[in-house]
């Protein structure tokens, strides 16, 4: 069963926009007692038109100008105002010890280029390299799928259905972007050339998570309850597994050379195997009963590359042999491994919890790690995907740009 919607487009190149919060995004507010001081009303004014104000209290803590830099991809306020919470901040919210990103030096040049999105505190969840050369993000927390010209700079919003939450998307053969509507448990379909919406309904589960295409056009996706899907677009047909073991979390998932449908899931030591016909899920356990896998990437070789985001680890998981191997990844045990994407035989991921966050190259043949910070910070990196010719699209979330890195060769 599917429903449409058609929306006009938003085109913007490099406006700010200020937007009232999604529903989803007012949800479930705790109470927090910000400390006093001169600034505390403009704080809980300010802030909370978006999100909790633990948040705030959970951060890691930034300088006065650190402070300045983040909440300006948020929201636009006067001069004044925007002195006196980061004041307030700095004072009150201070930078906290965390990891400091350990930089590798190497061969490889590369070159990041960041774009600030046009709805500010957008929260962008996952990237999207299009065939066209152009790069897409889900902005989880405006309500909107972006699309954006690296060549010129321009950027295009389609606002979705209220309180979608996009959250993963991916590209068809003709070009639409699909996306899942965690919010409303939906997954969707945006026409480019019309803005047009269709929306498939889950029949049960929730949380539709990441989407993927296999090599014959039928759509995949994981779900937060513990399951995975599979719709076919041709007559809209969705059908829902769920996992083996209970108490799952499927997360990021990807198609191999035939057709079969590997995932992680991030709340046991676990990689599934789904088998395209019969939708048959088998469970590996990873060595690790503590590795808490969080993205997944394909070689060529069909060879399994995870990011063991609990431990901080890179991971190597051969289907034919169901061999283990597991590389300390650069920032530590407390870096947070994060989104991972392939381009030929090199790895390439993001450590979420170190400051600034890096962008990490691993040569699988050498077994040597490369790394860079990443110029905003990064705010997260939830997800990367390689680029037709070989570079890296990555949605950097908390500083709300989605960035393009150009890998010298």
């Amino acid at each position: 069963m599917r429903h449409r919607t058609l929306s006009a487009l938003t085109v913007a190149a490099c406006l700010a926009l200020v937007l009232p919060a999604p529903a989803h995004a007012q949800r479930g507010r705790q109470a927090v007692q910000l400390p006093d001081g001169a600034g505390r009303a403009l704080v809980e004014t300010a802030c909370t038109e978006c999100h909790r104000l633990n948040l705030i209290a959970n951060s890691w803590g930034y300088t006065r100008e650190g402070w300045t830099a983040r909440f300006a991809s948020m929201v636009a306020l006067p001069d004044d105002d925007a002195d006196v919470i980061a004041g307030y901040l700095a004072a009150h919210f201070p930078m906290k010890p965390v990891p400091e990103a350990v930089l590798i030096p190497g061969d490889v040049d590369v070159t990041i280029n960041e774009w600030l999105l046009p709805t500010l505190g957008s929260r962008p969840h996952d990237p999207l390299a299009a065939r066209d050369g152009s790069v897409w993000w889900t902005g989880q927390w405006a309500n909107t799928l972006g699309r954006l010209d690296p060549s010129t700079g321009t950027m295009v919003e389609y606002p979705l259905p209220a309180d979608s939450g996009p959250h993963g998307l991916t590209e068809d053969a003709a070009g639409n972007v699909w996306f899942t509507g965690i919010s409303q448990n939906y997954i969707g379909m945006l026409d480019p050339q019309t803005g047009e919406v269709t929306q498939y309904p889950l029949p049960e589960g929730r949380g539709p998570h990441t989407p993927v295409f296999d090599r014959h056009g039928t759509l995949w996706f994981t779900l937060q309850s513990g399951m995975v899907g599979r719709l076919v677009p041709a007559t809209g047909e969705i059908t829902i597994v769920a996992t083996p073991s209970a108490n799952t979390y499927s997360y990021g998932i990807v198609s191999n050379s035939e057709g079969v449908l590997w995932y992680v899931d991030f709340r046991g030591n676990r990689i599934g195997r789904v088998d395209p016909d019969t939708m048959e899920i088998r469970e590996y356990a990873l060595p690790d009963p503590d590795a808490r896998p969080r993205r997944i990437a394909i070689t060529p070789d069909d060879v399994l590359w995870y990011t063991d985001y609990a431990r901080g680890y890179l991971g190597r998981f051969d289907p034919e042999t169901g061999e283990v191997e597991e590389w300390a990844s650069p920032g530590g045990p407390e870096s947070r491994p994060y989104g991972i994407a392939t381009v030929g035989t090199v790895v390439w991921y993001s450590e979420s919890a170190v400051r600034p966050n890096t962008l990490v190259r691993f040569d699988t043949e050498t077994e040597r790690f490369q790394t860079w910070a990443i110029p905003s910070g990064g705010g997260v990196v939830r997800n990367m995907m390689a680029t037709a010719d070989g570079n890296l699209v990555l949605a950097c979330s908390a500083v709300n740009r989605v960035a393009l890195v150009d890998i010298g060769h």
